[in-house]
């Protein structure tokens, strides 16, 4: 069994640390750590994922993990990573946000255990943020830190290196409002470390030397690797192909199917950073994507593992009874809501209901769809067996699709060969 350094390490999870000794500290448990969240929006992402899973191996090796929503720092707003200023969000927005996350923040994480002095907390710091003056503030936070620290710190050198843009006071305080969240927590509930994605960094070493300097005691600071896109790019709330942990964002069919797509260059990681399979299954699924990598066995595991730690192992099962649908008859028994997760990356076409009531070809529909360029490419098609309708093989040129075809009494699946696949839609 792997400590729980061996464990990080393994994962690639270690990607800065305040103090090489932490490692030993860490497989001796007992530790209370944290990781923020600020509530950008009404969800978390995959993004956020990740540091949730950690805080979960934390646990499981014997810290008690606190989940501290950012209900005074979302109203400021973090510069990390951002190359404007964002935009102020009112109280009433912010909370929304907040309510959609809370149940996210306790998901992931055991909050009754698995012993008493390891059941993780669910934390605002708007709780001690809204009552903190800036006089407080000043006195007692600022004072400890120089504009000359402040500055070299990546999250706003960055912002100053662009002068049309630059930086506000109020988002240059940021770092010492998350200073001051790491000082109370450790005051209050004897909370020693801090963990967060590598642009993180800069905000972490502030609170562990606010520790220092107020208290005398020693804390620590951890990052992990930022979770990327195959392309290098940072998953973010507001950049594209985000994937959200909610539901009603993201599909669990949805998320099923972007892990199930993810890169061999990639699948590795992910296994790592977002499953808690051992060490050995992983090893085997990356000798698997290397040896046979049309099986996609380790896409399979990743994407199963994902949405079962999300939205549950009956999920899972769905997903895959749709992946299966999605290439055979039993499409047509799929709920509607189904039918539009598993078909969502199709195009889709609006046909008016009356073309259908007198009787569309199926040429006619290949053609107009563009799954076949003229009339001859669509017969040649169809004579091929080629040309599916809601996956059903069709052999007669001369089939005329109508409202009977339809499922839901709205839609029509055509699909030309294996991957064509494209979406009539009555109107």
């Amino acid at each position: 069994m792997p400590t729980l350094s061996e464990d990080l390490a393994f994962r690639g999870l270690i990607h800065q640390a305040t103090d090489p000794d932490l490692m030993k500290r860490l497989d001796q448990g007992g530790m209370t750590l944290y990781a923020g969240f600020d509530p950008t929006a009404d969800s978390l992402h995959v993004g956020n994922l990740l540091q949730l899973c950690t805080l979960r191996r934390f646990q499981m090796g014997g810290h008690r993990p606190i989940s501290l929503a950012g209900g005074g720092t979302g109203m400021i707003g973090d510069p990390g990573g951002k190359q404007d200023e964002r935009a102020m969000l009112t109280r009433e927005v912010l909370d929304g946000y907040l309510e959609g996350i809370r149940p996210q923040l306790g998901h992931i994480l055991d909050l009754t255990g698995p012993t008493p002095e390891t059941a993780a907390l669910l934390l605002d710091n708007s709780v001690w943020l809204s009552q903190l003056s800036l006089l407080e503030f000043l006195r007692h936070v600022g004072k400890h830190f120089t504009i000359n620290q402040m500055v070299t710190k990546d999250s706003v050198r960055t912002r100053f290196e662009r002068p049309d843009q630059g930086i506000s006071y109020t988002e240059f305080s940021y770092m010492l409002l998350q200073a001051y969240d790491f000082l109370r927590l450790h005051l209050d509930h004897g909370c020693d470390l801090q963990i967060g994605g590598s642009d993180q960094w800069g905000n972490i070493t502030m609170g562990v030397e606010l520790i220092r300097k107020v208290c005398g005691d020693e804390a620590w600071g951890l990052t992990t690797p930022l979770v990327v896109k195959p392309d290098g790019t940072k998953y973010g709330k507001t950049e594209t192909g985000t994937v959200w942990l909610d539901a009603r964002r993201t599909s669990p069919f949805a998320m099923y199917q972007f892990f199930f797509n993810s890169p061999d260059a990639v699948v590795g990681g992910y296994l790592r950073f977002f499953s808690f399979l051992e060490h050995a299954a992983i090893e085997e699924l990356d000798a698997e994507t290397a040896d046979h990598p049309e099986r996609r066995l380790a896409q399979k595991a990743l994407a199963r593992s994902v949405v079962a730690l999300v939205h549950g192992q009956d999920e899972v099962a769905r997903c895959e009874e749709a992946s299966a649908a999605l290439f055979g008859e039993e499409i047509a028994a799929l709920s509607e809501e189904m039918l539009l997760a598993v078909t969502e990356d199709a195009p889709s076409t609006d046909v008016p209901r009356r073309e259908l009531a007198g009787g569309l070809t199926l040429v006619d529909a290949l053609v107009r769809t563009g799954l076949a360029a003229s009339r001859g490419e669509a017969r040649r098609a169809i004579e091929g067996g080629a040309a599916n309708v809601n996956n059903r093989r069709q052999a007669d040129p001369a089939q005329v699709l109508g409202p009977d075809d339809l499922l839901h009494d709205r839609y029509l699946v055509l699909r030309k060969g294996r991957r064509e696949v494209h979406v009539i839609r009555a109107v």
